[in-house]
């Protein structure tokens, strides 16, 4: 948890008790193309846009509290989580107008999960890293935590991945839940 940014937040009227419905919009520059997060992360709520200096992830592990088994139903406190992540895949799908593969989807999630500070080609990393950051300097999550949510993305991508370029994970379970 960050009380720092907690603070820069609250002051500019965005309500943090459910992290789940806030938002790290995707941004494009002048000729349309995905603008990846930096340093500075675009949060939207209800309230409005602010861009916020969140710390990287691997600064903002708190405690070392194990996670439970999360491959099957994970416990409601892990919802808000998995669902901030899931939104933010699920609006980058829409912003661009395309569904990621179910391969693409668990390679990213994998790639956030064993590299969660570093850098990739696809925006989508980066987008996925600011969520985790935003809610990491919300909550406390431990990295035992952090590593099993983003497992279970992973896996999750992977169970519903039929052939190569199927986009049921899209289908199924974003669009699904977020109408994207």
């Amino acid at each position: 948890m960050d009380r720092e940014a907690v603070e820069k937040l609250q002051r500019a009227g965005l309500k943090l008790d459910q992290p789940e419905l806030l938002r790290v919009p995707i941004q494009r520059d002048e000729q349309q193309q995905v603008v990846p997060v930096g340093e500075q992360v675009p949060v939207m709520g209800n309230e409005g846009l602010v861009l916020v200096p969140l710390r990287p992830i691997s600064q903002l592990w708190t405690g070392t509290r194990a996670p439970p088994d999360l491959s099957r139903t994970p416990p409601p406190e892990y919802l808000p989580f998995l669902l901030l992540l899931e939104s933010t895949a699920a609006n980058y799908c829409a912003a661009l107008g395309k569904a990621e593969t179910d391969d693409t989807f668990e390679r990213l999630y994998r790639q956030v999960r064993r590299r969660p500070d570093g850098r990739d080609a696809h925006p989508l990393v980066s987008y996925l890293q600011g969520a985790a950051r935003l809610y990491m300097s919300l909550r406390d999550v431990s990295q035992a935590e952090f590593e099993a949510v983003l497992n279970r993305l992973s896996q999750s991508s992977k169970w519903h991945s039929t052939h190569v370029g199927s986009t049921n994970y899209h289908r199924d379970v974003l669009r699904g839940l977020f109408g994207a």
